[in-house]
């Protein structure tokens, strides 16, 4: 398991050029800090929407990912939302979140795995966040 530390993860986002978004959208439970890390990167808004798809030793509860709770975001007409989770694997949970999103301009952002901006592409072994015990 590879350790990666706040100071890391901070070190990765002051590297990457991301773009000006409206709204930092969080996928729960993995996704709720690195989006509040995004989040206040960005100096943006946070809110939450938790999917429940997969175990703590990652294997899949259900065939498609389940809708726990929705954000407020529908008082946002044609903000852009950058969506956000720790690891996406099948990319499953990233495109349910974005299907409810349905016509939102949203981007998509993972710490590793497949996303539109990935803090650490190189990464493809379990990771030891900073959050987890």
């Amino acid at each position: 398991m590879i350790p990666i530390s706040f100071l890391k993860i901070s070190e990765r986002l002051k590297e990457m050029q991301l773009p000006r978004f409206d709204l930092v959208i969080g996928i729960g439970t993995g996704g709720i800090v690195p989006a509040s890390l995004v989040a206040f990167h960005l100096n943006t808004e946070l809110q939450v929407m938790v999917l429940n798809y997969r175990d703590e030793q990652n294997n899949p509860l259900y065939e498609d990912p389940k809708v726990i709770t929705l954000p407020d975001y529908m008082k946002l007409p044609d903000k852009k939302i950058l969506l956000v989770d720790d690891v996406s694997v099948s990319g499953k949970t990233l495109l349910k979140a974005k299907e409810l999103l349905g016509d939102y301009h949203v981007t998509t952002l993972t710490m590793k795995g497949n996303a539109d901006f990935v803090l650490f592409p190189e990464i493809k072994d379990c990771v030891k966040w900073p959050w987890k015990p």
